[in-house]
């Protein structure tokens, strides 16, 4: 079974956390990771762009010559997409571009994810902030004893609201709760953070 060091807000190890090999231990999927996270990306994107066509645009009510005999080309209207202030050929026109991802595939590249992090040495684990109040300063220097400097997510527990607060403003650190842990979190960064309470919740969540 996989481990991992368990350390104090003093960045001193007090002991050591047992991991699901199935959670932390399997051969990382990079197909079902790139399909939520592509998910993800998709599902953000607002799709407000529009523009007008010919039927929204004003004017053009009239022919603007007769069918025949002119010797130009037929024309039906002034605020055809040819003409100058005529409406958009195909253009964009508000849509949503979330679809959806089979759940199964989403709790596999969370594995994924973990399982890489695991083995790049890139995961740890806190026993805990021990936080009595949010402060940001307290938070930062905890980050630092554990010898985190680069672009990190925390993930704590979902009542764990001290150091929720306290983290969301340190620079180079997105803080999630358990609950909201999702794949582009996971792997958008250079390392994971976790406090025991979380690791036990999400791995609970994903066994």
């Amino acid at each position: 079974m996989a481990t991992v060091e368990v350390k104090d807000s003093t960045g001193k190890k007090v002991g050591k956390a047992e991991l699901a090999d199935g959670v932390f231990a399997i051969e990382p999927n990079p197909f079902a990771v790139h399909q939520v996270v592509r998910s993800q990306m998709a599902a953000r994107r607002q799709g407000t762009h529009s523009t007008k066509g010919r039927s929204d645009v004003s004017g053009g009510g009239a022919k603007p010559w007769r069918q025949k005999g002119t010797g130009r080309a037929r024309q039906g209207s002034t605020r055809a997409g040819q003409w100058k202030g005529g409406g958009a050929i195909f253009g964009p026109t508000p849509r949503s571009y979330a679809f959806k991802v089979p759940n199964k595939v989403v709790k596999l590249a969370m594995r994924s994810a973990l399982s890489a992090k695991h083995s790049e040495g890139q995961l740890y684990v806190i026993d805990s902030f021990g936080l009595d109040e949010p402060s940001t300063k307290k938070a930062a220097a905890v980050l630092s004893a554990l010898g985190i400097d680069r672009r990190v997510t925390v993930v704590v527990d979902n009542e764990d609201q001290n150091a929720y607060l306290s983290l969301r403003n340190v620079d180079k650190v997105r803080v999630i709760t358990a609950s909201e842990a999702n794949t582009y979190d996971l792997v958008d960064n250079v390392s994971v953070l976790f406090t025991r309470p979380a690791l036990e919740w999400l791995e609970g969540v994903l066994s």
